[in-house]
């Protein structure tokens, strides 16, 4: 349903947002210029409305986030009857919720003795990580180790350390820098953009085998962590399935911690309860957000093994002194447990991996467009389409071509919210997604690249 035009509502909260309203990575200018100020109202499902009646499917899940779907009364009942109860723990207080959800965390983590430090969100738990490992090796007597390797183009939060990981952030030093020292960057897994694949024609894992150059190049006295999601989510690309293997081994030899990065992969996105599943991979600290609460409220978690958290366990020396004034909010906490009780009742995870392999059998038939380069995903609903203007040189769209302005207009046009990062769209629906809507999503995808084809004539 479109409705005829924009109401008085909305041009009342359209001045508002034109005078006041700071966005997120989007220009000020934007805002009073159509299709520029989006303003939802009410959500459903996999659906959302705006204030003037229009309605889109979400297939970006909110941020990457939506899980179960939106109108969850479930949650927001146990997050009222939380309120009521004790809306802040004071300080040096816990509460139920708190203690409740790091020993659920802990029981699905892949060391079930692990100790879980809560946060409000996916950057705060990366920066946690970050000051955990470095800790950790002080505490061992390895205090020289404060470099951290990460790999190019990865994204790991908005902060300034986080955006020194891989500088995925969009902005880097020209903006905000000098960023973190000591940041170390390595390649990307990538199946036909590997330099060393594209020379010999097979894998050889030589992206995994950058670890361990990273790490000798740099000094494994110096090394603290290697930092990666165990499937990108700014690719969609799988990796090989000796990838983490390779790396957790190289990774034990020199003594550095494996921090997975979960915050998107995390809570049944891939198909698993943690895509690090997939690989068996045990990390030494993973941290999850997003989907822990589907974004009910804002929570994240730094999940670190036993081993990694022993050795802050003793004096004052070896506390580890970090604190957020809204981790482990007891409202988000109740939401978060709520999320996971219908994630599991629902057999949303199971849902993840049927409707994933659908989808990404279904975005294969969008390859009629010569534009599309690449689909890409395979593992739960995550799924990446790159466009290209060339698809045997793989040639991307130059910038003024405005690829991105013109798949937004046409999302937009056709009753979809998606998310578009360079040449690449993203089909990221909730875990709840049915058959029938998969169809329609990719029906209506097809209608965008027919726009944008024509446009591009």
């Amino acid at each position: 349903m479109v409705c005829p035009g924009p109401s008085e509502r909305f041009d009342e909260l359209q001045q508002i947002a034109v005078d006041h309203f700071w966005p997120h990575s989007q220009q000020v200018a934007e805002l009073s210029r159509p299709g520029g100020l989006n303003i939802v109202e009410r959500g459903e499902g996999c659906w959302v409305e705006d204030i003037d009646g229009n309605r889109y499917f979400d297939l970006i899940s909110g941020m990457q986030l939506q899980n179960v779907g939106y109108g969850r009364r479930e949650i927001a009942e146990a997050v009222a009857d939380q309120l009521v109860k004790i809306n802040y723990a004071p300080e040096h207080t816990t509460s139920e919720p708190a203690l409740r959800l790091v020993e659920r965390l802990a029981a699905l983590a892949p060391d079930k003795e692990s100790r879980v430090f809560l946060v409000s969100g996916g950057s705060e738990g990366i920066e946690t990580a970050l000051k955990m490992a470095k800790k950790h090796h002080k505490l061992r007597g390895d205090s020289g180790r404060y470099k951290v390797i990460s790999r190019t183009g990865s994204y790991h939060g908005g902060t300034l350390a986080t955006i020194s990981l891989g500088g995925g952030a969009g902005a880097g030093d020209k903006d905000f820098g000098p960023l973190m020292p000591g940041n170390v960057h390595i390649s990307m897994p990538n199946p036909y953009r590997c330099l060393y694949c594209s020379q010999s024609g097979e894998c050889t894992l030589q992206c995994g085998e950058d670890v361990e150059r990273a790490i000798l190049d740099e000094g494994p006295e110096l090394v603290a962590a290697f930092v990666a999601e165990p499937l990108s989510a700014a690719t969609c690309t799988v990796p090989h399935p000796d990838y983490w293997p390779t790396v957790r081994s190289i990774c034990d030899r020199y003594g550095v911690l494996i921090i997975a990065d979960e915050v998107v992969t995390g809570f049944g996105r891939t198909g698993k309860m943690f895509a690090s599943e997939h690989w068996a991979l045990a990390p030494d600290i993973l941290v999850g957000a997003k989907g822990l609460s589907s974004g009910y409220l804002p929570i994240g978690a730094a999940i670190a093994t036993k081993k990694v958290a022993d050795i802050f366990v003793g004096g004052d020396g070896e506390m580890f002194r970090h604190i957020f004034t809204f981790g482990g909010h007891p409202a988000a906490c109740a939401a978060a447990l709520a999320n996971l009780d219908i994630l599991e009742r629902e057999g949303l995870i199971e849902n993840s991996a049927k409707m994933g392999r659908y989808l990404y059998d279904q975005a294969h038939t969008l390859y009629e467009h010569p534009i599309v380069g690449d689909v890409r995903g395979g593992l739960g609903l995550l799924c990446g389409i790159e466009l290209v203007k060339d698809r045997h040189t793989r040639e991307g769209f130059p910038a003024e071509a405005g690829l991105g302005r013109r798949i937004t207009a046409a999302f937009f046009r056709h009753g979809l919210l998606a998310r578009q990062r360079g040449d690449t769209i993203f089909l990221i629906p909730p875990l709840i997604v049915t058959r029938g809507e998969i169809d329609y999503v990719v029906g209506q995808v097809d209608k965008v690249l027919s726009d944008v084809e024509r446009e591009l004539a």
